[in-house]
């Protein structure tokens, strides 16, 4: 792919720089020169050392940890952009920090999904493109346009690639009730069964698997979550399978490998025989074992790029 870009530019933070430059590098354009790092005191320091007068730019950074770092980051470089006259903004965020905080479940709670939706339109962006927001209902938040690419658009052909010869054999399981509409519309992709693991949340990061609705005796399980935080429900719910509900075996594919604290310590003491995640996280190499396969979303994220750029719809990206 290489499409006009004299009016078009890519920037990028310090996130997750690697899949900024393949996503240019697939667009067949420079990334843009920029320099993003901390002042003495910690404050964050921009500078975009080119014109960007009336162009279409592109700024692409996960707020993922260290997250505030992150978040700052990109707000300040989308302000910078706008103080420099940039036609249009796209704020390019492949994994949104702060989507599991989008309601009040205890009194005096604050909405902070909401909190840094307002944000982003405060520092001057137009428009976000992410990937498999925790709950779609953020996109209502926002009052400029939101694209939310779907991670399962590469994880479903990659399983029914990889399974094709016992897909017959093979089911989808969803890890607890709040993810049942993802693993349905997976297992409906990839061409599987649908399993529900029924857990009571005692409190945060601690749950208790409590019982599977469907069969699993036997087959080869694929757990399909949105995220992989601390890993605990996702190896409570391999446990179960394999325990409870007698699995064959049991992998899991998610698309945000967030995995704070010992998760990675977990899955490999796990019963997963393999985790699937995209790199809409930056995962350092000192958290890859054996056990994780890591696909590219720079291609999904280029296309959605050129088709924001030429004004075309990004719905044809979902299916």
């Amino acid at each position: 792919m290489n499409i006009h870009g004299r009016d078009m530019k890519i920037f990028t933070a310090n996130a997750n720089p690697a899949l900024a430059r393949d996503i240019a590098a697939i667009l067949g354009l420079p990334l843009g020169d920029s320099e993003v790092g901390t002042f003495s005191d910690g404050e964050i320091a921009v500078n975009i050392n080119e014109s960007v007068r009336g162009l279409d730019v592109f700024v692409l950074q996960s707020t993922s940890a260290p997250v505030n770092n992150n978040l700052m980051e990109l707000l300040i470089m989308i302000d910078a952009l706008k103080r420099a006259s940039a036609g249009r903004i796209t704020a390019v965020v492949p994994y949104f920090g702060y989507a599991r905080q989008d309601r009040k479940s205890k009194a005096r709670d604050p909405i902070s999904a909401r909190l840094v939706a307002d944000l982003f339109i405060a520092a001057g962006a137009d428009r976000i493109l992410t990937m498999d927001l925790h709950s779609p209902q953020i996109q209502g938040f926002f009052g400029i346009p939101v694209d939310d690419l779907q991670g399962m658009s590469i994880l479903a052909p990659y399983i029914r690639e990889r399974f094709k010869h016992e897909l017959d054999h093979t089911i989808s399981v969803s890890p607890d009730l709040g993810s049942v509409t993802r693993a349905r519309n997976f297992s409906h992709k990839v061409g599987t069964g649908l399993a529900i693991i029924d857990k009571r949340r005692q409190r945060a990061n601690v749950s208790e698997i409590m019982n599977i609705i469907g069969d699993v005796k036997d087959k080869t399980v694929i757990i399909v979550d949105d995220m992989i935080d601390t890993a605990g429900t996702l190896c409570n719910a391999a446990a179960a399978v394999i325990e409870i509900g007698g699995a064959k075996e049991v992998y899991a594919a998610a698309t945000h490998g967030v995995l704070s604290g010992d998760a990675v310590d977990r899955i490999e003491k796990s019963y997963l025989k393999e985790v699937l995640l995209l790199n809409t996280i930056n995962i350092p190499q000192e958290k890859r074992t054996p056990k994780l396969r890591v696909l590219p979303v720079s291609g999904v994220f280029s296309q959605a790029i050129e088709r924001i750029y030429t004004d075309k719809p990004i719905s044809p990206l979902f299916s």
